[in-house]
């Protein structure tokens, strides 16, 4: 049985909130909701009042990990502030997963490359996960969509180098690059498996440059916005993803193209879908 992706060409905060209710799955419990809260400078992620009626919708906890190179994210203090100045903390409860130590240790049985996963030890107190992405270029994931942010966004700042370095942090941005796609399935698949399945995947394709929110100095978006789409599969979600790019007429599609096939951004989601954490089969569904 394919997976059902929903997909709207229209996109709108109602419209976000909308295609949550699409999916017909309740979040159960506490909810944490995982999105990009942008490093200080970036102008295209995607702001709170964008995300709002959704996250209030779940009552969710907007929640967030340190990250693992310099600038104004990477230690708890800067982060909170710029938390803050990025107007999250305003609008909702946020919780950042490292804040402090030690992180929590996921088990990786059958993982290809790394054989564990290092999150921020507050995931705990969770019992769902609400992931929120902007799918768009990446430095050097190729794309970022819900795979990403389920595997680099959910590992604490430690976790992502550990991740990035396929196992070895001292490699995190010399180790071979395959390997690093495939942790960082490797990484996802230990996060579906924690929550049992209890997550519900948004991607919204606007604002779409090469660069990701992580990047404080961003090449404008290249491409016409697309849609949202939902689904309860992170394979599916950012497989459909891509093939809307690659059905694309626009002429920024091809300087896009160039930057997830040159670094071979689809390999994670054949790694994903080899560990079976979702299908690449789907069904778009448009509403």
């Amino acid at each position: 049985m394919s997976t059902k992706v929903y997909f709207s060409r229209e996109i709108s905060s109602e419209k976000v909130m909308e295609m949550y209710e699409k999916v017909g799955k309740k979040l159960p419990g506490k909810v944490a909701v995982k999105l990009h809260s942008g490093e200080a400078g970036n102008q295209n992620f995607l702001k709170p009042e964008f995300w709002k009626p959704v996250i209030e919708t779940v009552n969710g906890t907007v929640v967030e990990c340190n990250t693992a190179y310099e600038g104004e994210r990477n230690t708890t203090a800067k982060h909170q502030k710029l938390l803050e100045k990025h107007g999250w903390s305003r609008y909702f409860d946020v919780d950042l997963l490292d804040a402090e130590g030690p992180d929590l240790e996921l088990a990786i049985p059958n993982g290809k490359i790394i054989k564990k996963n290092f999150v921020g030890k507050n995931i705990v107190n969770y019992d769902s996960m609400l992931i929120l992405s902007h799918f768009k270029g990446h430095p050097m994931g190729g794309y970022g969509g819900a795979l990403k942010q389920l595997s680099i966004g959910v590992a604490s700042s430690a976790g992502k180098a550990y991740i990035h370095g396929a196992g070895n942090p001292a490699e995190i941005w010399t180790s071979d690059h395959d390997s690093f796609l495939e942790s960082m399935a490797d990484a996802a698949s230990s996060v579906v498996d924690y929550f049992k399945g209890e997550i519900v995947y948004i991607n919204v394709m606007k604002n779409m440059s090469v660069d990701c929110d992580c990047c404080a100095v961003a090449e404008d978006p290249c491409m016409q916005d697309i849609g949202i789409l939902a689904s309860l599969d992170p394979v599916a979600i950012d497989q459909a993803c891509l093939d809307l790019v690659y059905a694309s007429k626009d002429p920024g599609r091809d300087h896009f193209l160039e930057r997830v096939k040159s670094r071979n951004g689809v390999h994670t989601i054949e790694a994903a879908a080899k560990l079976g954490v979702g299908s690449r089969e789907y069904e778009l569904i448009e509403v």
